[in-house]
This record gives C-alpha cells, sequence and structure tokens, in this order.
C-alpha cells in the first residue's frame, strides 16, 4: 500500500510522464485536442492529490478526492483514446495507461474507505 507521500510522488511522475508523451502526439486537430485534454487531465491528477494531502476535514478530503478520481478516468479514457487512433509510438504508452488505471482505482478505493469512515475514527488522523 502507498503511503500518501508516495502516492503523491507517484501522481507527480504519472503528470510528468503524461507531459512527455504529449509531444509525441500530431499536430493534426485531434492530436492538439487530446494533447490538451490529456495534459490537463493528468496534471489536475498530482495537483489536486496535494491538495487532498492537505485537506482541513474529512468532507474536505473526500470532495477533493473526488475530484482526483474524475480526473485520473479522464487520463485513462484520453491514453485509451491515443491507443485506439494510433496516436503516438511513444514507448511507455502502455505503462502509462495502466498506471492511469491503477491510480484510479486506488484513488476510488481511498475516497470509498474515507467516505464511511465515522468520525470517531478520525481521532489521531
Amino acid at each position: 500500500m502507498d503511503t500518501p507521500l508516495e502516492l503523491r510522488a507517484r501522481a507527480e511522475a504519472f503528470a510528468a510522464a503524461v507531459v512527455r508523451l504529449c509531444g509525441t502526439l500530431p499536430t493534426t486537430p485531434e492530436g492538439r485536442n487530446i494533447r490538451g485534454q490529456l495534459g490537463r487531465s493528468a496534471m489536475s491528477v498530482a495537483a489536486n492529490y496535494r491538495a487532498v494531502c492537505r485537506a482541513r476535514s474529512r468532507a474536505e478530503f473526500v470532495a477533493k478526492l473526488g475530484l482526483v478520481v474524475e480526473e485520473a478516468d479522464e487520463a485513462h479514457m484520453w491514453l485509451k483514446m491515443i491507443i485506439d487512433l494510433d496516436l503516438s509510438a511513444a514507448a511507455d504508452l502502455h505503462q502509462l495507461h495502466r498506471e492511469a488505471d491503477e491510480l484510479t482505482a486506488i484513488f476510488v478505493a481511498s475516497r470509498r474507505t474515507a467516505a464511511r469512515r465515522r468520525p470517531a475514527d478520525e481521532v489521531g488522523r
């Protein structure tokens, strides 16, 4: 199980790798659109997870984690689109697609756990 610091580093590494991948996309209208959407969603995963780590309440934690889930899932979809349309020959494309899937699953599970915690469970958090 990744610690919050490890997850933060993992999300930031994912965002950086996606930004590098975006540089390999074609300059066609489709490539430019996907580049923008994918880049924003991947960077949002990292930025919003940093905000999750600084949440002031459980409600804020759950809400911000919901944003991370949405953005990770969106990045996963755009990566699948790149694969399906054969828009990049980047060596790590399939690895990034798997990482987006794994990060989404981790964040979904974290959000579910946090949402069902009782207030008494927060002691010592």
